[in-house]
């Protein structure tokens, strides 16, 4: 075969289910390949992109910039060594800018993903906010990669039945 295995993109947010990243890691070591977990903060803007996918941004309103968003929050960052290093797959991360849908989908082709990995937003949301709000949906219709949707809802535990209140 001889050619380097295309990478795997996850999209990462705080308070994401263990569940994701589980498939995504499983998905990126069967392929033999980087798992590239990047969050995006749609609060800033990209200002340059290098070949490898790293962003340099800015906030949009300058007048209420976090230093703290140049970089990638601590417990996010622990919570992924601590998963990912178990596992022994090649990861690394990127700090992404803009609407989350296109920002993963702008590092997808950047770095030529064989796919792109994201969780769902669980249950008790409205139908409304989620087909409004879901970068799954817009991945799938905005691209032309994979797009692996994980539901927020562990395997073995019953989901939320439709129309159901939460």
């Amino acid at each position: 075969m001889g050619e380097n295995p295309r990478p795997v993109v996850l999209g990462v947010v705080r308070g994401q289910p263990d569940e994701v990243l589980r498939v995504a890691s499983g998905l990126a070591a069967r392929l033999g390949a980087e798992l590239i977990c990047a969050t995006v903060n749609p609060a800033r803007f990209v200002v340059s992109e290098s070949t490898d996918g790293h962003v340099t941004s800015a906030p949009i309103d300058p007048d209420f910039h976090d230093a703290h968003d140049d970089e990638l929050d601590p417990g996010l960052a622990e919570r992924l060594a601590s998963a990912l290093d178990a596992v022994g797959v090649r990861w690394s991360t990127r700090l992404l800018a803009g609407e989350p849908a296109d920002a993963l989908a702008r590092l997808a082709q950047t770095v030529d993903a064989e796919l792109i990995v994201v969780g769902t937003h669980g249950p008790g949301r409205g139908i409304r906010e989620l087909f409004d709000r879901s970068v799954a949906i817009h991945l799938a219709h905005r691209q032309t990669r994979p797009v692996v949707v994980v539901p927020a809802v562990p395997p073995g535990t019953e989901p939320v039945p439709a129309g159901s209140p939460s």
